[in-house]
């Protein structure tokens, strides 16, 4: 699977946490490719919507496959737009930063038995489980951003406009030729980028789109272009407060219905995530989290190049960036590109904290009939990407210790612990091999450094254990 990034122009509405003038700038892609390559090489989208009073901006990263000869996009938009190179590197921090994460409940095995001073196994740690005008069409801006030529067009016929793109190399299938003629017919231009990445499809850049004002309204019926019968979607809406669909069925997994199953050390959290979409005839959208971020912390790990906090810094934004084209045609560097970016990510964004939230989804094709509204939510209140699990199905598996207090092997919880008292060295002493269960307290998100420790003692412990063991049987 190939990725490339691409950044849409966003839509403005008179919506969100404050009142806004209506500015309907709306924009969503679809993928336009020659007739010889996939009928739909689109698999996944991921996007990214910066919505502030001031101004909004959309970035969409394109996976798909095969590995097509020319790739074209055309956006709609209202008036023209600022376009700009963003980087994968954006994508994979918020990815990262945001990502649900089911914890694996403690085992609660049983404790070792108490035998002098036989080695007590360190409590386990939680686990983490786990897109010029001629014939009706005007030419209103061209240039050249990085590797893509654009173009910013406006049309009053629908049949000018697709002669318009066939003739300048973008071949607009059939079926999406409507959906073109609906948008010019309700006052839309386009956008229309194109990039001929030859045989390196990895040197293709993302792209953002930014256009004045606030609100978005995602068109979701260019994003059928190029897709099949199934297209994921991964948003983030970053902005002063937490966002949810207002025209598309929207669900949240709860905690208390996530179950962990020990026999396949996994959680349901998939299935409820399938079950929901299905029931919602693959028009749902889930809510999966709404964080409050540091604008700095964001910054900071794309700086890193992606690295996670205490990581190793100052990894080259040319890994990520392409030089920027300065306002006066010069040339600048790859960081001023990433400072950029980053400007723009959070322009409008005032707190120094900004809510991040992520929502996702697997839509049918059908579902690319309508195009998305977001809107802001009642609840303002935060939704955690960590999710504790309060249901357990199956049993661990837990040691089983002889009678010598030694591991002889490992079994079901209800079967852990001792096998029986007896002597302990063949000195005939006696000795406590009582069961002392551990807490019930859910665990705690796992924290790096800590689990790698209590592996360490681990390892040495079982290593002391056999060396005991050894010298018991001399």
């Amino acid at each position: 699977m190939r990725t490339s990034g691409l950044l849409l122009a966003t839509a403005v509405t008179a919506m969100g946490f404050a009142t806004f003038g209506a500015k309907d700038a709306k924009a969503c892609g679809g993928c336009f490719h020659e007739p010889n390559e996939n009928d739909s090489p689109v698999t996944a989208h991921r996007m990214i919507i910066s919505v502030s009073p001031t101004q909004s901006t959309l970035y969409d990263q394109i996976q798909y496959v095969g590995s097509p000869s020319s790739f074209a996009w055309v956006l709609p938009i209202h008036g023209t737009v600022d376009v700009g190179l963003s980087a994968d590197v954006v994508f994979g921090t918020l990815d990262t930063l945001t990502q649900t994460q089911v914890l694996q409940p403690q085992a609660n095995c049983p404790a070792a038995p108490t035998c002098g001073d036989t080695f007590n196994a360190a409590p386990q740690a939680g686990a983490a489980s786990a897109d010029a005008g001629a014939g009706g069409v005007t030419v209103l801006k061209q240039q050249v951003v990085g590797p893509y030529a654009t173009v910013q067009l406006a049309a009053t016929d629908p049949m000018a406009l697709n002669t318009w793109l066939t003739q300048n190399g973008y071949l607009v299938p059939s079926s999406v030729q409507p959906i073109v003629a609906a948008y010019v017919n309700e006052g839309f231009g386009f956008l229309a980028l194109k990039l001929v990445p030859g045989a390196n499809v990895q040197s293709m850049r993302p792209v953002r789109v930014t256009t004045p004002g606030a609100g978005v309204d995602l068109p979701l019926r260019m994003v059928a272009a190029g897709t099949g019968a199934t297209v994921g979607i991964t948003l983030w809406v970053l902005s002063d407060g937490r966002y949810e669909p207002q025209n598309f069925p929207w669900f949240h997994i709860d905690d208390s219905q996530i179950v962990w199953d020990w026999s396949t050390t996994s959680s349901n959290y998939k299935t409820l995530r399938a079950q929901n979409e299905q029931s919602l005839g693959g028009r749902g959208w889930e809510v999966e989290s709404s964080l409050s971020l540091s604008q700095y912390n964001v910054t900071n790990v794309v700086l890193n190049g992606g690295a996670s906090f205490g990581g190793p810094g100052g990894a080259p934004a040319a890994n990520d960036y392409e030089a920027a084209t300065l306002p006066d045609g010069g040339a600048g560097t790859a960081d001023q590109a990433r400072m950029d970016d980053m400007a723009t990510l959070f322009a409008g964004i005032t707190m120094p904290n900004v809510r991040v939230t992520r929502l996702r989804s697997d839509l049918a094709h059908s579902a690319l009939d309508q195009d998305l509204t977001l809107q802001a939510s009642m609840d303002q209140s935060e939704l955690s990407n960590i999710r504790t699990v309060s249901q357990q199905v199956n049993e661990p598996q837990c040691p089983i210790y002889g009678s010598d207090c030694g591991i002889i092997g490992y079994g079901p919880r209800g079967q852990g612990g001792s096998a029986g008292n007896g002597a302990s060295g063949g000195t005939g002493s006696s000795f406590d091999c009582s069961l002392s269960p551990r807490s019930t307290k859910a665990a705690e998100p796992p924290v790096e450094g800590t689990l790698t420790f209590a592996v360490i003692v681990g390892f040495i412990g079982i290593a002391a254990m056999r060396s005991r063991r050894r010298r018991d049987e001399e």
